[in-house]
């Protein structure tokens, strides 16, 4: 049985790294460029500002997003429950609490840009990776409340 996503605490720390961690080391094109204790401190931190919801199936934490108001600078779900509604359930939860919502994705991400894509989120701007940890080319993504109502545009 799924449940609504929740405020993450401390003690779910270890679980989202693990989430994380299935991601990185699955995608092949992606490079390591933090430590593990990097990660932690930063998931720590990211949780105690209130940033982060965790999404949970039978077996624990199963996925979590970090947002900062409209800003989303994380979105994983564990590669067991991918496909099983969770990655919605965050996003549509981050959707009734902001009116827009902006997040950048990995260009060579295909299937992130794509499950934005289908969340209503559109391009809206390209970077070279000079904002993110990776210095690897990256998409602008943007959804605002009207798209669900056929208006698809940034005005930022």
């Amino acid at each position: 049985m799924r449940h609504a996503p929740q405020p993450a605490h401390i003690g779910h720390a270890p679980h989202l790294l693990v989430i994380l961690w299935a991601f990185t080391r699955r995608t092949p094109w992606l490079p390591r460029v933090r430590s593990r204790l990097t990660d932690l401190r930063m998931m720590l931190r990211v949780i105690r500002r209130g940033w982060v919801r965790v999404a949970c199936d039978a077996h624990g934490p199963a996925g979590f997003i970090a947002r900062d108001g409209q800003c989303i600078h994380a979105l994983y779900v564990h590669p067991r429950a991918r496909g099983t509604g969770l990655g919605c359930a965050l996003l549509e939860q981050a959707k009734t609490d902001q009116p827009r919502l902006i997040l950048w994705v990995l260009a060579e991400n295909r299937s992130a840009r794509g499950f934005y894509a289908r969340q209503g989120f559109v391009e809206a701007g390209q970077g070279r990776g000079q904002g993110n940890d990776e210095n690897l080319p990256d998409i602008r993504m943007v959804w605002h409340a009207r798209a669900r109502h056929g208006h698809q545009g940034d005005t930022a």
